[in-house]
């Protein structure tokens, strides 16, 4: 798992809100409501006291920006077992030196600390372009700067289409283990932040800057990189997991599949999550036995949460109500919130192992999208109880607004 993923993908789990049977218009988004998008599009144009601090935020973030990349797989230092720089590579996080051989293979796991040999690799470079993309994108959205639309487009050339940069779509070496394995199907999380990067791409239409071609030739590579995931024995093998990677597998097939046209194969992943992702991964209470086996307890289970959220947005695109779906005997993704919720930040300490402290900041978002989706003011007042006033400049007040009877001002 990536570390990534962790610290700042459950953090910017803000690109994904939507309310319940909402039909989106405008911008061609798959993880966040357009509608609501453009409502607030309207408030910042007329000057919504309410979103400014969001939105000094969000452009000096543009700013930096536009001072980062271009970013390209062909720029890692070393080379992958293919011989071709084109392909992406990557360590898994959790590997170490063997402390009892004179090379230090093979290496050997310790689950939940993090080796910084794994930031040597493309992960980072395609962590800061995904990163970069989405903050140029909606940046460019709510502003109409178009050189923010300009950097974006460029980010976008150099990592997906231009021959000389592109990355190859697959991830045959990803996450690989010094002398055991070249690459894993655990691997395939490290695109996991690939469907906000979408989102991003779909802001910026209408843009001078990003061509019919620079789409067509985009979603193309979606389309060969869906392939490869549903083929490769990688892929099979991610699909299969019974844990956060098997979430967030489908998480990405479905937002690549609705990217490339291929709405069908969407629909088909999404109408087996209940029986194939619920059903397996929650207790009846709510637990995640298998996030909560891990030494990042808490962080796991936050993360696949997150998934299975981002998948309920993705479900209702076809009348799918994951959101409200429940086993005979009470799993849910409703109950796995109210299980963090008590478990984390109902007083008592966290009861699991978790290297890292119990914050609530990953866990926030979720309240905000649970409160949208459910129509409950509780959670959006326990937000704001954890977040304690630093809340205002967080970007996901752009992405998904409060519900008006706890004080928002924005749309639901």
């Amino acid at each position: 798992m990536r570390e990534v993923l962790l610290m700042g993908l459950i953090g910017c789990v803000g690109f994904v809100c939507s309310a319940k049977s909402s039909e989106t218009t405008g911008p061609r988004v798959f993880l966040i409501n357009a509608n609501r998008l453009l409502e607030v599009r309207a408030r910042v144009a007329a000057a919504d006291p309410s979103l400014k601090p969001a939105m000094d935020k969000l452009t000096a973030d543009a700013e930096a920006a536009l001072e980062n990349g271009p970013f390209s797989v062909t720029d890692k230092p070393m080379t992958p077992p293919s011989g071709d720089k084109h392909d992406y590579m990557s360590v898994g996080p959790y590997w170490w030196p063997n402390p009892d051989t004179e090379d230090g293979l093979p290496y050997v796991r310790r689950d939940g600390e993090t080796n910084p040999e794994r930031h040597k690799y493309d992960n980072v470079a395609l962590g800061a372009m995904s990163s970069a993309v989405q903050t140029l994108g909606l940046a460019w959205f709510l502003t109409g700067e178009e050189r923010y639309a300009q950097h974006a487009a460029t980010l976008l050339r150099v990592w997906f289409l231009d021959d000389a940069t592109r990355m190859n779509p697959n991830l045959k070496y990803g996450q690989a283990i010094p002398g055991r394995v070249e690459g894993r199907g655990t691997g395939i999380i490290d695109t996991g932040q690939l469907p906000r990067l979408l989102d991003a791409v779909g802001m910026l239409q209408g843009s001078e800057a990003w061509t019919g071609r620079d789409q067509q030739g985009l979603q193309s590579w979606f389309s060969m990189y869906l392939d490869w995931l549903l083929t490769h024995p990688y892929g099979k093998e991610e699909r299969r997991a019974a844990n956060n990677h098997g979430t967030w597998y489908d998480m990405q097939a479905v937002a690549y599949a609705l990217f490339a046209d291929r709405s069908e194969l969407a629909r088909e992943i999404l109408e087996a999550v209940p029986q194939d992702r619920i059903d397996r991964q929650f207790e009846p209470d709510g637990r995640q036995p298998r996030e909560l086996a891990r030494t990042k307890s808490y962080s796991y289970s936050v993360m696949n949460l997150s998934g299975f959220f981002s998948l309920a947005v993705l479900g209702e695109r076809f009348g799918i109500d994951l959101w409200d779906f429940r086993t005979e005997d009470g799993r849910s993704m409703r109950t796995g919130l109210d299980w963090i919720l008590e478990h984390a930040f109902g007083g008592g300490e966290w009861e699991y192992q978790n290297l890292s402290p119990v914050k609530p900041e990953p866990f926030l978002p979720l309240l905000r999208m649970a409160a949208v989706a459910y129509e409950e003011p509780a959670y959006e007042q326990k937000l704001q109880e954890l977040a304690g006033g630093e809340w205002d400049a967080d970007r996901f007040n752009l992405l998904c607004s409060a519900l008006p009877s706890t004080g928002g001002a924005g749309p639901r």
